[in-house]
């Protein structure tokens, strides 16, 4: 199933959220934006879901004229289909800089057309993605679950794509819908979020520099998406929130 998130005569944003079936793996969302003959399909997860989602989006745009592979970060749920995509599409990988060197990992060496040139690396400080008349923006998340994190920003639906930040667990056929109130999605992120972050510097710098942008929604990889006043809330708590090392003392150090 597809989910349009925004829609307009030459832009959209849609969301493929249950191809993860049963117990093959955690629930993921996998993301596409279209924009005129421009497209970018974000965190598309490993092999398991390749084929489902390579059917799931030739309804907007053909797989093989893909212009964009976007990873938050290197994990295989996010990137572990690399291989297929730089087969079978003529696609560039973006990435932050720090996993252009072990995402390759997952391409056979013998594999033609997948070297450094299919590769558009991410700096440290963030970088514009040109999608034709309008760029999207990938955007520093450093140590929110990834050293190298990245979030995506699309100025022009004004949705902030957030990886793992905003993640929630949600119970299999639950239906894919923005969520205003806040409280109805705290007890289902509270533990991933003290364990995956690491810590509560980094988290409020995050959220002082997404406040400087007009966000409609925030569409994580895993669970709801949320918008209005539940926006407004996740980044509140989000800012306070102890978590990772901030959690941590001798007790988590010893030899038992």
């Amino acid at each position: 199933m597809s989910v349009e998130i925004f829609s307009s005569a030459d832009h959209k944003c849609v969301v493929f959220p249950d191809l993860v079936r049963g117990e093959d793996g955690v629930q993921a969302n996998q993301f596409l934006v279209v924009h005129g003959k421009h497209s970018a399909l974000i965190d598309p997860g490993g092999a398991l879901l390749y084929t489902p989602l390579n059917l799931a989006i030739s309804r907007y745009v053909q797989p093989r004229e893909l212009t964009y592979i976007l990873a938050s970060h290197q994990d295989p749920d996010v990137i572990g289909s690399v291989d297929r995509w730089l087969l079978y599409s003529d696609c560039s990988i973006v990435c932050s800089k720090l996993w252009g060197r072990f995402i390759p990992h997952s391409v056979p060496h013998y594999q033609k057309g997948a070297g450094g040139d299919r590769y558009m690396l991410v700096p440290d400080e963030g970088m514009d993605i040109p999608m034709g008349d309008i760029k999207l923006r990938a955007l520093p998340a450093h140590f929110l679950h990834s050293v190298g994190n990245l979030s995506f920003y699309d100025p022009h639906s004004k949705i902030l794509f957030s990886g793992d930040i905003g993640a929630s667990l949600i119970a299999a056929g639950t239906a894919y819908e923005p969520v205003d109130d806040f409280s109805s999605l705290v007890g289902r992120m509270e533990g991933f979020h003290r364990r995956y972050m690491a810590s509560n510097r980094v988290t409020r710098l995050w959220v002082r520099m997404v406040r400087q942008l007009p966000i409609e929604m925030i569409v994580p990889q895993h669970g709801l998406p949320m918008k209005g006043k539940a926006v407004v809330d996740f980044l509140s708590w989000l800012e306070e929130l102890e978590c990772g090392v901030d959690l941590l003392g001798p007790a988590n150090y010893r030899i038992s």
